[in-house]
């Protein structure tokens, strides 16, 4: 009997300890349900500790959706920029404009790759923007341009695009020297390689600043030829500078100007002279008063000089005249090869110069069209020509009048101040 119930009773510990077995199982189970179902940020039952394998039966509560989130609004404003983002060889005369349509610009700014900045201005109704002048060529610029719309929204854009680099370009030079000091009747002329087409914008591209003020203004001679003037003399002492802004204006079809550059100068003392070539004087007035009058020889009646405004426009302390580079002379063919003391008036070779030959100065006129004035040969710097040589300025206004000439063109040298301000 006892031993009956010693093997029973081992049976029930065996019985026991499976039993132990299974439930640690079962517990182990449960916990990692547990574990698994902590992931889930709205598990309550991993919260409240509660699993399925807890012996419970799932009573946690039951997990809510999340809500949604509202959708951004989207302004009504409509941004467009021309030229489109990423455009190359974009022409840079009237190039860029942004405009908005549903909306207002409230910003915009066009800047080049070291972040200068391009004026320009946004419409009185707020619909567009353009610059205020040529952007430059061969360059990268940024875009960046904001509007709102009826209700406040803002919209916002940014591009970029390449201006072109050109393939032909025309180069200028003009008779002005930085530095330089010139007579109140200096005319500035400007001449081109090439034929220009749009002279208006080649016009716009040369501006000028003087220091008091003064306005000038450009006559073109041809397609080649632009001068620049006040409608009066220049005032003594001005300083003038000129700016150049032509490398981004296309002057021709496909053509753009070749640089941009300053140059700077100073108007002097003002000296007026004036030939009478029926008296054979000439009065020679500086800063308003007559400081004196030179006996001259003006052109003879078969090559009379030309009559009207003239203005130096080189010194040459010697020249070589000769008739063959003259036209229209009559009589009297010359060729003199140390002329000195000579201040050229006209392209067409008319000089106001010493004269060593020649002995009819204050009595007649026996020149072939320059005003002579007495000299040595070799040139005399106490001359009456070496005296007024050096007294001159380039720019300095002689005028010739009384001859039996024509009036000189406005183009034949610097001699625009015979040409009326209206039709200049």
């Amino acid at each position: 009997m006892q031993a009956v119930q010693a093997a029973a009773a081992a049976r029930g510990i065996r019985a026991t300890r499976t039993t132990a077995r299974r439930a640690a199982v079962a517990l182990l189970a449960g916990g990692v349900l547990v574990l698994a179902s902590g992931c889930g940020p709205d598990d309550t039952s991993a919260k409240t500790g509660n699993a399925a394998g807890s012996g419970g039966s799932g009573g946690g509560a039951a997990a809510s959706a999340p809500a949604a989130a509202p959708s951004p609004k989207v302004s009504a404003a409509q941004l467009t920029v021309s030229p489109s983002d990423g455009s190359q060889n974009v022409a840079p005369s009237g190039a860029v404009k942004v405009s908005v349509a549903n909306g207002k610009l409230t910003q915009v700014s066009v800047a080049d790759k070291d972040g200068n900045a391009i004026q320009g201005a946004i419409a009185p109704d707020g619909s567009s923007w353009t610059p205020s002048g040529a952007l430059a060529v061969g360059m990268l610029y940024k875009v960046s341009a904001q509007a709102v719309d009826a209700t406040g929204l803002q919209a916002a854009v940014n591009s970029s695009f390449t201006t072109l680099t050109p393939g032909k370009t025309v180069s200028s030079n003009d008779n002005v020297s930085t530095g330089a000091t010139y007579g109140v009747g200096m005319i500035v002329s400007v001449n081109f390689s090439k034929a220009i087409k749009n002279k208006d914008a080649v016009v716009q591209g040369i501006t000028f600043d003087a220091s008091d003020g003064t306005q000038v203004k450009g006559h073109w001679f041809g397609d080649t030829r632009l001068d620049f003037r006040p409608q009066q003399y220049w005032k003594s002492g001005t300083k003038v500078t000129i700016h150049f802004k032509l490398k981004s204006v296309e002057v021709s079809p496909g053509v753009y100007g070749s640089a941009d550059r300053d140059e700077s100068f100073t108007i002097g003392r003002s000296q007026i002279s004036t030939a009478d070539a029926a008296s054979d004087q000439m009065t020679v007035v500086r800063d308003g008063q007559t400081v004196e009058t030179l006996p001259i020889s003006a052109g003879n009646d078969q090559n009379p000089s030309w009559n009207g405004t003239m203005t130096i426009e080189s010194k040459e302390l010697v020249t070589r005249m000769n008739s063959a580079t003259v036209s229209n002379v009559v009589g009297g063919e010359y060729d003199v090869p140390d002329v000195p003391h000579a201040m050229r008036l006209t392209d067409s070779g008319t000089y106001v110069h010493g004269n060593y030959w020649g002995t009819t100065f204050g009595k007649s006129n026996a020149s072939h069209g320059c005003v002579g004035l007495q000299d040595g040969k070799g040139g005399d710097a106490n001359s009456v020509a070496g005296k007024f040589y050096t007294a001159s300025l380039v720019g300095d206004v002689v005028i010739i009048k009384n001859s039996k000439g024509k009036t000189v063109s406005p183009s034949n040298g610097l001699s625009g101040w015979t040409l009326p301000w209206g039709s200049w």
